[in-house]
């Protein structure tokens, strides 16, 4: 078996994202996951969550190393990558519901604006979007290690960084997405999730 692109970082972390989206995914079908990276945590979910149909997306790069995950760890819910560039593709759906994990502090702001539009406009009415990474709030770093962290993606790419809690709210309400959970997790990650209301009028 080929090495497999790994991330401790992911390892360090599904379990406690999982023991969310046991909940927040427990009534969804099919799940668009934007930036599957290494391709660990579709891996991993898919497995824990069969109930669901987990598709992968990232840059066409990334796909070698999804793939040899899915090869790895098959399972008959989990569908191998689509390309998904934040920068031109459209909605592949239909889906119930978009999970993203550490993309919001990489990719540049305008492209988290066009995430959340994406998943706005794509998601049906009672849709659901988890957004896992750090953010900022009220304008200030959750830690040392945070503020630090920000500087290194600053440096590397001025256009990358943490994202503040109250701008991605209220970008993801322009797209008619409501904050219903904000979750503490480990290593001063959050674990957001946004619900598209069911409109009655």
């Amino acid at each position: 078996m080929p090495q497999l692109p790994y991330s401790q970082a992911c390892e360090n972390n599904k379990h406690p994202i999982l023991d969310v989206l046991h909940r927040a995914f427990s009534d969804r079908r099919r799940v668009l996951e934007i930036g599957a990276g290494t391709g660990q945590h579709a891996a991993h979910f898919a497995r824990a969550l069969p109930h669901l149909e987990w598709h992968t997306s990232d840059l066409p790069e990334n796909h070698s190393g999804i793939n040899a995950w899915i090869d790895a760890y098959p399972a008959p819910n989990l569908h191998r990558p689509v390309t998904l560039d934040l920068r031109t593709s459209a909605w592949p759906g239909p889906f119930d519901g978009v999970y993203s994990a550490n993309t919001a502090h990489i990719v540049s702001w305008p492209l988290v604006q066009r995430l959340l539009a994406l998943a706005g406009n794509g998601l049906p009415e009672n849709g659901i979007l988890a957004l896992y990474g750090p953010f900022n709030y009220q304008g200030r770093h959750t830690s040392d290690s945070n503020r630090e962290f920000d500087a290194m993606l600053r440096a590397r790419d001025p256009e990358s960084g943490i994202r503040d809690f109250e701008a991605v709210c209220a970008e993801a309400q322009r797209h008619k997405l409501r904050l219903d959970e904000d979750n503490a997790l480990p290593a001063n990650n959050r674990l957001l999730i946004f619900r598209k209301p069911v409109y009655t009028g």
